[in-house]
């Protein structure tokens, strides 16, 4: 009797906690800040590409992952905003390049028409090289109230998250991998931990990291978030096999026409998303010793699994 009580109790407790609510919340802040973030001056085609895609819309995962690492750490939204937008540049400047006709050739992203089929294939490529440049400087220019050491650490884990280290290093992997039906699972795993996972993982602890925190904190939300980082990037496997353009926003089965390997082409998609959950799972492990402040990044993860898009 007892251990159904303390079940009912728990689960109760469980589901206090509104995932939509706060991801409709933080979301709307975040799309406050990109609006104000550019402004359209001369020359105007650079500048209206750049937001173009920057207010294209999106789950806006990354910066809201800032922002719930910092709080979680003891910090601010109002301290953690430039880095979450920096992240959201970061992220769109990669989406502009990803969808170039030299790289996996797409025509929609987000539900509209990709950037170079707007503005073209050259100020597309000029669009996200200007974002990712402004991105550090809007960082430390517009950060407010932390401590310079502080700051620095997280224009470090930024630039090592993007460079050959991270998304960059990830994406040439992928596209030596195409076509290529030997690649094995380390390969997989090195591509996606670099070119989805690293800026997912940075998300987490740069927020972390504004607040001024000891690895006591950081091992565990980096274990969480690569966990989640390599979930997210399994589901997306599935819902390329299984999703419409319109739940996508994006033309879907691009990888198998591309010839890609992806985690369902080696596991299949049951065992796919069974080991999904099984991340999910490690990751929520790991915040168990943060208590509620970790409710926010608990639901993440389990969003992760249960997305549709």
């Amino acid at each position: 009797m007892v251990n159904t009580q303390i079940f009912e109790w728990s689960s109760v407790k469980e589901t206090t906690f509104d995932l939509k609510a706060y991801l409709s919340e933080r979301r709307s802040q975040v799309e406050a800040a990109l609006e104000q973030s550019i402004t359209v001056v001369y020359p105007e085609i650079l500048y209206e590409s750049m937001r173009y895609s920057l207010l294209a819309g999106g789950k806006r995962l990354r910066p809201i992952l800032c922002l719930a690492g910092c709080e979680l750490a003891g910090g601010t939204i109002e301290m953690a905003m430039p880095t979450a937008c920096t992240l959201e540049m970061i992220h769109t400047f990669s989406l502009i390049h990803d969808d170039l006709p030299g790289m996996d050739n797409d025509d929609y992203r987000r539900g509209k028409l990709t950037n170079h089929k707007i503005y073209g294939e050259n100020i597309a490529i000029l669009a996200g090289d200007a974002l990712l440049a402004y991105a550090f400087e809007f960082l430390v220019v517009q950060t407010k109230r932390v401590a310079a050491q502080h700051l620095l650490q997280v224009v470090a884990k930024l630039a090592h998250a993007v460079a050959a280290t991270g998304l960059v290093g990830g994406q040439v992997v992928d596209l030596q991998s195409e076509g290529l039906q030997n690649i094995d699972i380390e390969t997989l795993n090195f591509i996606h931990a670099h070119k989805t996972g690293a800026l997912l993982e940075t998300s987490v602890l740069s927020g972390a990291l504004l607040a001024g925190v000891d690895n006591k904190i950081l091992l565990p939300l980096s274990h969480y978030a690569r966990n989640i980082g390599l979930a997210f990037q399994i589901i997306d496997d599935v819902l390329d096999m299984t999703g419409t353009q319109e739940e996508l926003g994006k033309t879907p089965g691009k990888d198998q026409k591309a010839g890609k390997v992806t985690y369902p082409s080696l596991w299949g998609i049951e065992e796919s998303k069974l080991k999904a959950q099984k991340l999910v799972d490690s990751a929520k492990a790991e915040l168990v010793c943060f208590g509620e402040k970790a409710q926010p990044l608990m639901a993440i993860a389990d969003y992760i699994t249960a997305r549709t898009h």
